[in-house]
């Protein structure tokens, strides 16, 4: 990593960053805000990198000694707040990390950083701590704020940071990206850009998952062979998907991009825009074989076994309903 340079999509945020610290503006608080696996936390370590920097520039010099400690993640000026718990960010915890620290002043740098990350798992009483140092911070302090929901931060803290939303970077972009740097296939680099919806993190993951080929496997020969199957034995071997238990989602996810494939190749004819662009032959025989409101139903179906599902309904029910409105369509 050679800095912001080498980061994937997020202009406007790394703008906005380049340009508080050229203009001397950087502000005391800062709320980034993402879906997981966005790059919130790259994006704010090469942020604190920066403005730690001893060649003061806009982009880390990766030789000084303020960048070497934070490659090795020991810069002492930028703090990392842990929490115990695995949902809840304590009171005590942002006394001892944050409020008790940070009136010290730095030991090396111009800023003394604190990133907080999972933000959104800040206690009430956490965020009244912390909202006591954003109001009146020393003039050496920046409080980076990391969450996948910064609506669940008091309004009070949020009015108090600069926001900076992470939008997700463009199908194009990251379909290049897992071709160039992770050397997959197009068609793998199509289909994981496609569950991936811009998250870059989620894209990296699923290209490098064993599972989701698996599953990716099993699904493309459910929708070729249904009709030959029985709704029991689809049922049994999904259970056996259901063992890596939040899966099933993404399973779900799969036979939508499929019928929605099926649906926009029988309306346009245009193979350009598939996603599953490698089962051409197999789609043009399903456009044969449906029609448009059998497409709709199936589509609509599976957004319901979504919805049960979520709702805790019996996974066979949820999912007989769902392979029967398969089967008839």
């Amino acid at each position: 990593m050679a800095g912001f340079s080498d980061v994937l999509g997020h202009e406007q945020t790394i703008l906005h960053m380049k340009h508080a610290i050229e203009m001397n503006k950087v502000s005391h608080a800062y709320i980034l805000s993402g879906e997981k696996g966005s790059g919130k936390k790259l994006l704010a370590g090469l942020f604190a990198q920066t403005l730690q920097c001893q060649k003061r520039g806009t982009e880390p010099c990766m030789e000084c000694r303020s960048c070497k400690q934070e490659m090795n993640r020991n810069q002492p000026d930028i703090i990392r707040v842990v929490h115990e718990k695995p949902n809840t960010i304590s009171v005590e915890e942002i006394r001892t990390q944050v409020n008790g620290d940070i009136m010290i002043k730095p030991y090396s740098s111009p800023y003394k950083i604190y990133i907080i990350d999972e933000a959104e798992k800040l206690s009430v009483q956490a965020q009244n701590a912390l909202l006591k140092t954003i109001e009146e911070p020393p003039v050496y302090a920046v409080i980076l704020l990391l969450t996948t929901n910064a609506g669940i931060l008091l309004p009070t803290i949020r009015s108090r940071c600069v926001t900076l939303d992470l939008k997700p970077v463009a199908p194009g972009v990251l379909k290049e990206y897992l071709m160039r740097e992770l050397e997959i296939p197009e068609y793998r680099a199509n289909i994981c850009t496609a569950f991936a919806q811009g998250n870059v993190g989620k894209a990296k993951r699923l290209a490098l998952s064993g599972e989701f080929s698996e599953m990716l496997e099993h699904a493309v020969h459910l929708v070729k062979y249904i009709q030959d199957m029985e709704v029991a034995d689809i049922i049994t071997d999904l259970k056996r998907i259901d063992t890596y238990k939040m899966e099933i989602n993404d399973y779900l996810d799969i036979l939508m991009v499929w019928y929605r494939d099926v649906l926009m190749f029988k309306a346009t004819r245009d193979a350009d825009h598939l996603v599953f662009s490698d089962e051409l032959i197999s789609i043009r025989e399903k456009v044969k074989k449906s029609s448009y409101e059998g497409l709709e139903s199936v589509i609509k179906a599976l957004d319901k076994a979504k919805v049960r599902l979520n709702a805790n309904v019996n996974f066979e029910m949820a999912l007989e309903l769902l392979l029967l409105t398969m089967k008839e369509n």
